[in-house]
């Protein structure tokens, strides 16, 4: 083969962006400001900013901090996400010092905090709508429009065939970074607004400083030159279907982590969560959709590939739905759910394999003699292996496994006790359940 055809035909880059070092072992936690205290502010949450940090979450999600929009407002307080004005701030939340110092003292904790950005829609009564009126989307009469087939009566959708209304969002973003020193955002709807909007923002916010963008959608494309990270959805919808058994094996999950492997790029990485704001408020509480199966999900979504959510709550039980358009809180309160977390995110920044994106090992199956309802896998990276295996069944199953992947002596990630591991082994299982073991070789 000559110099011109190894040149066409040689492999290209699938990301181009770099991302930021501290996500290696990065955990998100999603502050619902509204409802994370009994006030309800940027000044109380500040005060609860070292128990998210003892909690083992490295990145703070804060959910949109803007004036919420008051035409055809949803509720009494109106949706976070219909936003009134990108420049400005809910007055019920804070004010502008209130949310530097929010920051600032996160980051003199390690921590990184990233902002909720809409930048789809807006309220009804944006200042936009006044200012820039060609910069939104019509419907067949020429009249403002919610987001087409969803009933979302609340806001109206803008249109990025205007360079304009571009560099305005891509400025308006560039302003939260400089002022706040954010260091990163959630896009709420990615997949509505145009990639190359994305990629352009992307690379004018490297020019401040290095950012984390984690966006709301499924796309391998995202990741080229945009989103750090994005969405698990489908994730979410195959662990739910089988610990709810709406399907009949553990099918769903395999073609989740089949399509992660062979269509994302390595350096991708998936936000895998158990709930949030939106299957909270809407759907039910962790316990309510997942049952006995809660705290298996939970395991595999830090020890499986993913970089891992906690909603906020979770650490005390997810004891309530939380309405988007009101007031509520929770009580702080011990719960097992909080140790359980605290232990996984230690377990993930202490084990290389389970490490984020480029930086973690790839997950290998080991195929079980129950396959219909144990999932068994392996992670290596370096001289570290993860074996991980879980039950999603109502039944107390006792399993072996072929071939010799997982061979070795490990010991039980939680209790240290050792377990060998070679042809022949049978490993019981408990219904729902899991079992987590570390070798080091």
């Amino acid at each position: 083969m000559d110099n011109l055809s190894q040149n066409t035909y040689k492999p290209k880059p699938a990301v181009h962006l770099v991302n930021p070092p501290w996500l290696r072992d990065a955990v998100i936690y999603e502050l619902n400001t509204r409802q994370f205290t009994p006030e309800g502010t940027f000044q109380a949450a500040s005060r609860y900013l070292p128990s998210i940090k003892e909690l083992g979450a490295t990145v703070i999600w804060l959910m949109p901090v803007h004036k919420i929009g008051r035409k055809n407002r949803k509720g009494t307080l109106g949706s976070p996400y219909a936003v009134q004005d990108y420049l400005s701030i809910n007055p019920g939340l804070g004010t502008a010092e209130d949310l530097k110092h929010l920051v600032d003292e996160a980051h003199k904790l390690g921590l990184y905090v990233i902002l909720d950005w809409v930048a789809n829609h807006t309220a009804w009564d944006n200042v936009l709508v006044a200012e820039h009126p060609e910069w939104y989307a019509r419907d067949w009469k020429g009249d403002f429009r919610p987001c087409e087939w969803w009933d979302w009566s609340d806001i109206i959708e803008l249109d990025y065939s205007h360079a304009g209304l571009r560099q305005y969002m891509t400025e308006a973003m560039k302003y939260w970074i400089r002022e706040f020193d954010l260091d990163g955002f959630r896009a709420d709807m990615a997949g509505f607004v145009p990639l190359d909007f994305w990629e352009q923002a992307r690379m004018e916010l490297e020019q401040i400083k290095p950012v984390f963008m984690l966006a709301e959608w499924e796309s391998r494309d995202l990741h080229a030159r945009a989103f750090d990270a994005s969405y698990a959805w489908s994730w979410w919808d195959a662990v739910y279907e089988i610990a709810n058994k709406k399907s009949k094996d553990l099918g769903p999950l395999f073609v989740y982590y089949s399509w992660q492997y062979r269509s994302y790029p390595n350096e991708s990485m998936r936000m895998t969560f158990v709930t949030n704001h939106d299957k909270n408020a809407w759907e039910g509480t962790s316990r309510e959709l997942f049952g006995d199966a809660l705290e298996a999900v939970v395991v595999l979504s830090f020890v499986g590939n993913g970089i891992p959510l906690i909603y906020n709550g979770q650490e005390w039980g997810d004891q309530k739905r939380l309405p988007l358009f009101e007031k509520d809180h929770l009580h702080r309160e011990s719960h097992p759910m909080g140790d359980l977390y605290k232990k996984l995110s230690a377990l993930k920044k202490s084990t290389p394999p389970l490490w984020n994106g480029k930086w973690g090992g790839r997950m290998i199956q080991v195929k079980n003699s129950a396959p219909e309802a144990v999932l068994s896998f392996v992670r290596k990276k370096e001289n570290h292996t993860v074996f991980a295996v879980f039950n999603f069944s109502d039944q107390d199953l006792r399993v072996t496994f072929e071939e010799s992947l997982h061979h070795g002596t490990y010991k039980h990630w939680e209790n240290g006790d050792s377990q060998m591991f070679e042809a022949g082994t049978v490993l019981p299982v408990k219904a729902f359940s899991y079992r987590v073991f570390l070798k080091t070789s």
